[in-house]
C-alpha cells in the first residue's frame, strides 16, 4: 500500500490491509483522499477494499470515491465489498473508473498528478505506475508485482524515485538485484525495494552491486520527500 501527498490531498495505490489506519498513521487528511488506484486483484493489493469503504464511511466522508483499476481488479473490488451486507451504511459513491491494461494509458490527469500505467508480467493482469507531480515534475515510478519487462523499463525511464518489488527471481516477481539493474537501465538515482522476502538481511543487500543507484529496504511508514 501506497500514497502520494501533496497539499494535504493524496492517490491511494492498493489496499492489502487496513488502509485507511494506515493512511492516519502516515498522518494523512482524510478528507483530502482523491482517489484509489488498485493495480491487481491478489489479495495483499486489494483485500482490504470493503474495510476501506467502511473505515471513510465511519469517519463521515460523503463525496463521492474515485477507485481506478484494470477491469479484472475493479471486478474483485466490487465482489469483496458485495460480500458484506452494506446496504445500511449510507457510503459514499464509488466512481468505478476503468483502465486498459496497456502502455501509457492514462490514470489519474489532475491539477496535482499525471499518473500513467504500464502492464507488468505476473500472475494476472497488472499494472506499474509512473507518477508525476505536475508542479515540480518529480516523477516516481511504481512496478507493482512484476517480472522483469521491457514496459516496465520503459515506465522506469528517468524517474527520480524508482519503487520496485523484491520479492525473489521467481515467476510473476523480481529480485533485488534485478530491480537495482530495472533502475540502472532507467537511470533511476533512488530505488526503494518492497514486497520484500522473509529474511532479506544486511548482507544481502551488502551482496549488491548498487553503483549509481542509491538502495534503501522499504519499510512501512517509510516517507520519501520530492
Amino acid at each position: 500500500m501506497l500514497a502520494l501527498e501533496a497539499e494535504e490531498r493524496s492517490i491511494l495505490i492498493d489496499c492489502g490491509g487496513d488502509l485507511f489506519q494506515r493512511a492516519l498513521v502516515a498522518g494523512l487528511d482524510p478528507e483530502g483522499i482523491d482517489g484509489l488506484i488498485i493495480t491487481h486483484e491478489h489479495p495483499d493489493h486489494v483485500g482490504g477494499f470493503a474495510l476501506f469503504m467502511l473505515r471513510i464511511w465511519q469517519a463521515g466522508r460523503s463525496r463521492p470515491l474515485p477507485v481506478y483499476g484494470i477491469a479484472r481488479a475493479l471486478d474483485q473490488a466490487r465482489r469483496l465489498l458485495g460480500s458484506f451486507e452494506t446496504d445500511g451504511w449510507s457510503l459514499p459513491e464509488i466512481e468505478w473508473i476503468e483502465v486498459d491494461c496497456a502502455e501509457g494509458v492514462s490514470v489519474v490527469d489532475s491539477d496535482l498528478w499525471s499518473i500513467t500505467a504500464a502492464p507488468g508480467i505476473h500472475g494476472v493482469p497488472t499494472i506499474g505506475l509512473r507518477c508525476q507531480h505536475v508542479d515540480s515534475g518529480f516523477v516516481i515510478a511504481y512496478s507493482c508485482d512484476t517480472e522483469p519487462c521491457p514496459a516496465i523499463d520503459r515506465l522506469a525511464l528517468g524517474a527520480d524515485l524508482l519503487i520496485h518489488e523484491a520479492t525473489g527471481e521467481v515467476r510473476g516477481h523480481s529480485s533485488a538485484a534485478q530491480a537495482v539493474d530495472v533502475a540502472r537501465r532507467a537511470g533511476c538515482p533512488q530505488l526503494v525495494l518492497v514486497h520484500l522476502p522473509r529474511g532479506l538481511d544486511r548482507e544481502d543487500m551488502d551482496r549488491l552491486e548498487t553503483s549509481g543507484v542509491q538502495v534503501v529496504v522499504g519499510e512501512e511508514l517509510d516517507r520519501f520527500e520530492f
